[in-house]
């Protein structure tokens, strides 16, 4: 363990959840979920709106956004730094740099993160998600929150959903992400894989929203259970890629900070025991597909 003694572990380390959870590809439809959460708070989507350019460039915008968590997740502490910083920039010149707006989509994302990847199977304990949910009041720090006001435990979470709820609609914003995210433009070539792949990623990352979103954007809440079962069963299929095959696909943060910490510091969320002792006993236990 030389190298991890003496190289920077970055944000969060190997003996982070974080770590280990944002290794897994379930973390890409959690991605989703996050983008159909946070559009129905009106005033962030409508910043959104008015500042991204998603709709001109989707594919760029969701590189950039997996790219800014894989610096924080894996990046040295100076790259984690000097992205937040920048993302603070952007933020400060457009003028969305609200705490209010920050903090909706500070843990619309960590909610949507957590609770895809416990539903798909990663067996996480309660103590361990409350730890996952505290580590990443950190990155709130570096998008411009005061950690001390954001939720650093899952009953936190869920009190903050509890009070902004009368805050969120689906408006004409909302309904335009929508739109969006079910058919989001490509080249023609790339249509039938949009159908085929795309439509199907994304509507399970609908699915696995919570009751009331389901109901803000008109539509009946499917059975928790069947989209349990598909959330676990699409995970599955995507872990039967090998990693280091998927880690390797740019931007390449997992193997960058492997090699920077040595090899033993290969996260991996189903270890047992874990590579590093995230709690007493361990808690990340047996294997995939244990809803």
């Amino acid at each position: 363990m030389a190298a991890e003694r003496d190289a920077d572990p970055g944000l969060f380390g190997p003996r982070s959840v974080t770590w280990q959870l944002h290794s897994d590809p379930v973390m890409w439809i959690a991605g989703l979920r996050a983008l159909w959460l946070q559009a129905l708070h009106p005033v962030a989507v409508r910043g959104v709106m008015i500042n991204s350019n998603f709709r001109q460039d989707p594919w760029g915008r969701l590189l950039r956004t997996a790219d800014f968590v894989g610096t924080l997740s894996y990046g040295t502490t100076r790259a984690a730094e000097a992205a937040g910083a920048r993302v603070r920039g952007i933020h400060r010149r457009l003028r969305v740099d609200d705490p209010e707006l920050l903090l909706w989509v500070h843990c619309a994302e960590t909610d949507s993160y957590l609770t895809v990847a416990r539903r798909s199977g990663i067996p996480l304990s309660d103590a361990l998600a409350d730890r996952y949910v505290d580590e990443h009041r950190t990155s709130a720090r570096l998008i411009g929150l005061d950690p001390a006001e954001v939720p650093g435990s899952v009953a936190g979470l869920a009190a903050y959903f509890d009070a902004v709820r009368p805050s969120l609609a689906a408006g004409p914003d909302a309904r335009t992400v929508e739109d969006f995210l079910r058919r989001p433009p490509v080249t023609p070539v790339l249509v039938p894989a949009r159908e085929a792949i795309w439509r199907r990623v994304t509507a399970l990352a609908y699915d696995t929203l919570p009751p009331y979103a389901h109901a803000l954007y008109g539509r009946p809440a499917p059975s928790p259970d069947q989209v349990t079962h598909r959330l676990v069963a699409t995970a599955n299929l995507l872990r039967c890629v090998p990693a280091r095959l998927r880690w390797r696909l740019p931007p390449r943060h997992i193997p960058r900070a492997m090699d920077r910490l040595g090899h033993d510091t290969r996260p991996d969320p189903y270890a047992y025991p874990a590579p590093y002792p995230l709690s007493a006993p361990a808690s990340i236990l047996e294997g995939p597909g244990k809803a």
